[in-house]
């Protein structure tokens, strides 16, 4: 392997921010490669900053690093100037640790995190002299995995990647390891055969392997065609996390990226039951981190990288059992000697938590968002997400009273069975949040930021309809005249054209790859930047398939629809997620099941595990276990994201 550096060194000049493309972070694995090691080069399809805080990501790069039989580097996607320059110079896509053509690596991982991407991934596999599409690639060439959540539908990607990884990586990029370790030592040409035997690790899905047929038009099965291929893949669990205490090592950047801080996983899963929220069901079951692991994490990292702020990240971080004691272990300097701001990305809002945040607040005091999702209670009972006005209210309240300016309300419109006053609704509920800021700031500021409702597969709205650009449009107007003239309040929206596109990938089959092959072709790539995202060239593509929005984008699914992710599992059962679907058409809540008799949703006991908990108590104030009606609007905790600490 020879490093690419002399080549890649003069074209820094003529770049923006060339910090991008050096190496060398606080924290990177000075990697040697070496005979009898798999050489695996991680990818994340995004820009270096937005890719290098990737947790996932540094995690694997760790543990492949740790193990003798593997090494790890890492990429990122070059920006379009740099992307230019590399093509014009003939330089391929290289490594950041070693500067290594990503052609001299046995194994090329993806992280999908994002739709958006899909067309960065071709676009990244191409710059490293690789054929596109699998069929195409031959045994001297990369094997080419992916992960992340966007793998519960890798579907629209099966004909350019060759393996996708469901669930948690821990413990299965060793598996991985030793299946192509095997295959590279034996000296096999035959790249059929690495394929079967990634196909027998549990929790790999290898589409090739799988035959998809459609009757009428429409998906009728997609089948194994070789006897190890499972029927139906299943999610790879992690049952113990603290047996994973990483990244020990977390990367430190040399340049600005998001969310440059400290960041320690407390806890994986969430049981509140978002029907919206693709992450909320694919993670489960709950399992926590011990408090005594998460204060050494912290307190290691904090001396080591330098660092003044801490995330407690999670998916609800105010669910995890000792985050007072841990939070106040953090403020009282019991993990460390410097002031430390900490930032808790989600939270309920009761007592204990807006006087946490007042204590977090002494350190440095910058947002606070909270995020009700729909904008009335039948709304908010369609969606599961139990937030009454009064809770809001008391929130903002509390915020407004305890120093904080400023605050921002995030909801998501066109969900199921939505109607205008529900739309209109956020924008009550964000005046009367203005009120309440005017009770004690002169000029308080609030910020309503609307997103639009993308189905997602493995979760109980995977059936419904998702509205068309032109509806959301129509909802975002009706907003902007009803918040026009309310001084202190300022509404921000996500463009429905994006999500149009999005909604494409995360519920298209295997068509959609031919889609997102011509889009790449015709130049659309960096889809997820306003700057650079093309709806022209979907629409194009799609009609030069054969394809449509209306068919693949807008329309509901039928109960009995073979849907293009039913061979693929999550760890939840279909009647389970039915059932739940129904109940979100009839407006009815159900409680975390935490707190409650088993739901049996499947994703505990199919994995012979349960919700790793310190506590078997509900939190005090809330109410689990009470017997209260839900459907009638009695009251119930209510949860708020926190930016406290971010810069």
């Amino acid at each position: 392997m020879r490093s690419l550096w002399p080549r890649v060194e003069p074209l820094l000049d003529g770049v923006s921010k060339p910090a991008r493309y050096i190496g060398g972070e606080f924290g990177a694995i000075a990697s040697v490669h070496g005979p009898g090691q798999v050489a695996w080069l991680l990818v994340y399809p995004d820009t270096y900053e937005i890719g290098l805080p990737n947790q996932g990501l540094q995690i694997l790069y760790e543990l492949l690093n740790e193990r003798a039989d593997s090494v790890a580097e890492r990429a990122y996607a070059p920006w379009v100037d740099m992307e230019a320059a590399m093509r014009a110079a003939g330089v391929p896509l290289f490594s950041l640790e070693n500067h290594l053509s990503a052609a001299d690596f046995d194994v090329i991982a993806f992280n999908l995190s994002a739709e958006l991407v899909y067309t960065n991934v071709l676009n990244l596999l191409d710059l490293a002299g690789l054929a596109v599409r699998t069929a195409d690639r031959h045994s001297g060439h990369p094997l080419v995995l992916a992960g992340g959540h966007c793998t519960f539908n890798p579907e629209p990607l099966a004909d350019f990647v060759d393996a996708f990884v469901l669930g948690d990586g821990e413990e299965v990029v060793g598996e991985i390891t030793e299946v192509v370790g095997t295959w590279r030592s034996g000296g096999s040409e035959d790249r059929g055969e690495v394929l079967e035997a990634l196909a027998s690790v549990a929790g790999v899905y290898v589409p090739s392997l799988y035959r998809v047929s459609r009757a009428d038009g429409a998906l009728a099965e997609v089948v194994p065609v070789s006897p190890v291929a499972p029927p139906r893949v299943e999610k790879r669990t992690v049952a113990d996390l603290a047996a994973w205490p990483y990244p020990k090592r977390q990367l430190v950047p040399l340049t600005e990226v998001v969310h440059d801080r400290l960041n320690v996983e407390v806890f994986r899963g969430c049981t509140r039951g978002c029907r919206f929220c693709q992450a909320g069901m694919i993670t489960r079951p709950v399992r926590e981190r011990p408090e005594h692991q998460v204060q050494e994490m912290i307190q290691a990292g904090l001396a080591r990288t330098g660092y003044d702020e801490v995330a407690l990240t999670s998916l609800s971080t105010a669910d995890f059992s000792s985050i007072e004691e841990t939070v106040r272990a953090v403020m009282s300097g019991a993990c460390g000697d410097q002031p430390v701001s900490v930032s808790l990305p989600s939270l309920r809002v009761d007592a204990f938590t807006v006087g946490t945040a007042t204590e977090i607040a002494r350190a440095r005091r910058t947002g606070l968002t909270f995020a009700p999702e729909g904008g009335t209670w039948r709304m908010r009972r369609v969606i599961n997400k139990l937030i009454t006005e009064d809770d809001l209210y008391g929130a903002v309240d509390a915020a407004f009273a305890n120093g904080w300016r400023r605050v921002k309300l995030y909801f998501l419109i066109g969900l199921p069975t939505e109607r205008d006053e529900d739309v209109l609704g956020i924008a009550e509920l964000a005046r009367r949040c203005v009120e309440v800021g005017r009770r004690h700031h002169r000029s308080p500021t609030v910020v309503a930021s609307v997103g639009g409702f993308v189905p997602k597969a493995q979760t109980p709205f995977q059936w419904s309809a998702q509205d068309t650009v032109a509806e959301l449009a129509r909802k975002i107007h009706l907003l902007k005249d009803a918040c026009r003239g309310v001084r202190g309040l300022t509404l921000r929206w996500h463009d429905p054209e994006a999500s149009a596109v999005e909604g494409l990938a995360s519920r298209g089959d295997r068509r959609l790859g031919a889609v997102i092959e011509r889009v790449w072709r015709a130049g659309g790539t960096f889809q997820e930047w306003s700057e650079c995202f093309d709806l022209a060239k979907w629409e194009a593509a799609l009609d030069a398939e054969g394809l449509s929005f209306d068919e693949v984008v807008h329309r509901p699914r039928a109960g009995d629809e073979v849907l293009a992710w039913d061979h693929l599992s999550a760890g939840l059962h279909r009647d389970f997620l039915w059932s739940d679907w129904q109940d979100a058409l009839s407006a009815v809540a159900v409680e975390d099941c935490r707190w409650t008799p088993c739901y049996d949703c499947g994703a505990c006991t199919d994995a012979g595990l349960e919700h790793v908990v310190a506590s078997n108590v509900a939190p005090a104030g809330g109410s689990q276990g009470t017997g209260q009606d839900l459907s009638r609007g009695d009251r119930v905790p209510v949860r708020f994201v926190s930016s406290i600490g971010v810069r």
